[in-house]
């Protein structure tokens, strides 16, 4: 547990500083605040990389998907933390330099454009670090609020990765005044079939999200009989 979490300590805000400070060297011509947010991006790259890669070890190394748990899978998420807080005073930062007031820099005005312009995103690490790690690391998973979160998962993953897909079928045909079910005959045939390659695997993922809060809401066998 504390071994990743040093080493996200460490990890991150050195590469964004060694990122910084490299293309201050390489690029004088550019300012502090360019500087800042190619740094900001190229760590947040890096961090994608590592997550993606983590992700492709732990789905080879289960067989099942529903049960079977691995130790990175509950270690990058300490990793993470370090991210999550550093990621936040980045944004801050690309703020402060974007202003370009140094007289005004740290000032209140500042704090609140910054809050304002990043409210979703300061939202979502917020929720990582207060709400997902709890619950990935205390293991409350046959908690009410893990539960609730399953639900809105379940519930954003159809509105946004399925629905998606009838909803530009239907509002092409609003706009060329064809029914639903006439759209997919009146668009190109490679459109149709690239469609279906892309909601293919979002079906099956969306059946593997239900199979596992199938799960969260089935009672153990000792409770049904007592």
């Amino acid at each position: 547990m504390l071994l990743p979490l040093a080493w996200g300590s460490l990890f991150f805000p050195g590469l964004f500083g060694v990122c910084t400070w490299g293309l201050r060297r390489a690029r004088p011509a550019w300012t502090h605040h360019d500087c800042v947010m190619i740094s900001t991006r190229l760590v947040s790259s890096v961090q994608a990389v590592l997550a993606t890669g983590s992700g492709i070890i732990v789905i080879r190394s289960c067989s099942d998907v529903i049960t079977d748990r691995h130790w990175l899978a509950r270690e990058y998420v300490w990793f993470l933390i370090p991210y999550m807080i550093y990621d936040t005073y980045a944004m801050y930062l690309c703020e402060w330099y974007r202003a370009g007031d140094q007289s005004s820099r740290h000032s209140l005005t500042i704090f609140r454009n910054f809050l304002s312009k990043n409210r979703l995103m300061i939202t979502h690490h917020v929720f990582i670090l207060l709400v997902l790690v709890p619950i990935a690391q205390l293991k409350q998973q046959h908690t009410l609020l893990y539960k609730v979160n399953g639900i809105l998962t379940l519930t954003t993953f159809f509105l946004c990765r399925i629905l998606l897909f009838p909803f530009m079928y239907w509002s092409y045909g609003r706009q060329q005044g064809l029914s639903l079910l006439r759209v997919p005959f009146h668009i190109p045939f490679h459109c149709n079939v690239a469609n279906a390659f892309l909601i293919a695997p979002q079906i099956y993922w969306f059946s593997l999200l239900c199979k596992k809060a199938a799960r969260l809401f089935d009672v153990p066998p000792a409770k049904k009989d007592s």
